[in-house]
């Protein structure tokens, strides 16, 4: 009977050492949230796509599925099916950041790279932006994968930034166009560059550094189209380009390259032998979203949608080497399905009768400022265009009002409205009309809005393939970073 006791002791001690090993080994198995594993412990995965919709929720998914259906079917019922939203494993992430509840891009693109908090405008390092945090995709390229970075909006941007840079404000732009080119990375296509000669157009060029670095530099049609494997290290810029360096809203795209066609030339640039990560980012879901655009918005979830659709193509080849996730960094908008004057209704058909983004409409407000001056602006000069563009041929006394008075907001210069507290309650920073216009859009259809910033609402996330059921559950940001860092055998640090 002694010994007995002696022995279950002694294995009493052992487990509890060799807990502690575990957890010294594995400290990816660490969460914010009590409870959540985040340790891996089976085949790693050789393959890893991780989709991020920039600003998107439930609600834009959502609506996209109901706008979809509409493309679909005549049946008012019907709904549409995005791929990922079928993927098996599905969960929710806590999105706050270091110092608020609602964070922003640098902030929760840092929780996704890297899995660590850090306060909103801080890019890859700590709240102090002393300590710099190193990203999976970092680590994947010291593994030997491929590593690649794909965004419909400009590359130096804060969630494909946060992938490569560290740097003490999302701002920096020439410093964190540095940290791309000195990467290593093997692919970066989409959008282009805010300040490839610094902020005051007096540093070495970016692209040329990315050159000398061995960087084959893609920005035309024949170029792009010309790559391949024997490439090398690539980085493609869409030719034509909208505001900001960004790729064209998938509304107003015509023949340019889609965030699809760069994650499939993606793919054959990175498929080898030691395997690949790729982060795709449908970063203009979140500029239209800050927008209120919703006809806007829902295109450019399509447009992610496609984007996936590329990696369950190669999932399909590859199912017991790869992982597919998608999740957004946080929701934009306040975005609701419902608007008091639809109550339970929605008619998700009169957003398709939008023809053109909020930021191609502004264009023509500018020119139309440019003509008539502060107090030259009539309605009726518009109506035609309303109709035409954006199918509101219905407008009641009480919509021609908003709009007058938007219009009149207009065409005052940007930066006194701007200034102005009750204008930016009402419009934001955006052109009072064109938010009119869209607003009263969107609850003609039965969508809401509540603020031109983001919400601090917990986000979904889906997943398919190797390790994929881990993404099952309620956790936080920082848990996604580790979760992938321990199925690619990468060290969370």
């Amino acid at each position: 009977m002694l010994r007995r006791g002696k022995w279950l002791g002694a294995a009493a001690v052992a487990i509890v050492l060799i807990a502690g090993l575990i957890a010294t080994a594995i400290p990816a198995q660490r969460s914010a949230l009590a409870g959540v594993d985040n340790g891996h412990y089976g085949k790693k995965a050789k393959y890893v796509f991780f989709f991020i919709g920039d600003g998107m929720g439930m609600a834009q998914i959502n609506a996209s599925e109901i706008f979809k259906g509409t493309l679909e079917s005549t049946d008012p019922m019907y709904k549409g099916k995005l791929n990922f939203a079928a993927f098996p494993n599905q969960g929710m992430q806590t999105t706050n950041s270091a110092n608020t509840f609602i964070t922003e891009s640098a902030a929760a693109g840092t929780a996704l790279a890297t899995g660590h908090k850090t306060n909103n405008d801080v890019l890859g390092m700590d709240p102090s932006k002393s300590v710099k945090f190193k990203s999976m995709a970092e680590m994947a390229k010291e593994k030997g994968m491929k590593v690649g970075i794909v965004t419909s909006v400009s590359l130096d941007h804060a969630t494909p930034g946060a992938f490569y840079a560290h740097e003490p404000t999302r701002k920096n732009y020439y410093e964190i166009e540095l940290a791309m080119v000195n990467s290593g990375f093997d692919y970066f296509a989409g959008g282009g560059l805010l300040a490839p000669t610094g902020a005051k157009k007096n540093r070495q060029n970016v692209i040329d550094i990315a050159k000398a670095n061995g960087y084959t530099v893609a920005n035309t049609k024949e170029e792009i189209a010309n790559l391949n494997p024997g490439s090398g290290k690539v980085i493609a810029i869409n030719p034509g380009l909208a505001s900001e360096e960004a790729m064209q809203y998938e509304i107003d795209r015509t023949n340019q390259y889609s965030l699809a066609d760069f994650t499939r030339q993606g793919i054959q640039q990175l498929d080898n032998p030691n395997g690949f990560f790729m982060m795709v980012e449908g970063g203009k879901v979140d500029w239209a979203c800050h927008a209120n655009d919703a006809a806007t918005t829902v295109r450019d979830v399509l447009a992610f949608e496609s984007a996936i659709g590329e990696a369950l193509k190669f999932y399909a080849q590859h199912p017991d080497e790869t992982l597919i996730v998608v999740t957004g960094d946080h929701e934009t908008g306040g975005m609701g399905l419902g608007f008091a004057g639809t109550e339970y209704q929605t008619f998700f058909n009169k957003i398709n009768k939008q023809k053109l983004s909020f930021e191609e409409f502004d264009k023509a407000i500018s020119e139309y400022r440019k003509v008539v001056g502060p107090g030259g602006a009539n309605l009726n000069d518009w109506l035609p265009i309303l109709a035409d563009k954006f199918g509101l041929t219905e407008l009641s006394d009480y919509d021609k009002s908003r709009l007058s008075a938007a219009l009149a907001a207009s065409m005052v210069e940007a930066k006194k409205r701007n200034s102005d507290p009750n204008s930016n309650l009402l419009y934001g920073t955006y052109e009072p009309f064109s938010v009119t216009v869209t607003h009263i859009l969107n609850q003609k259809a039965g969508i809401g809005w509540t603020t031109y910033a983001h919400t601090g609402v917990a986000i979904p996330v889906f997943a398919q393939g190797l390790g994929g059921e881990m993404f099952r559950g309620y956790y936080d940001n920082t848990d996604i970073a580790k979760k992938l860092m321990s199925i690619m055998g990468l060290q969370y640090q």
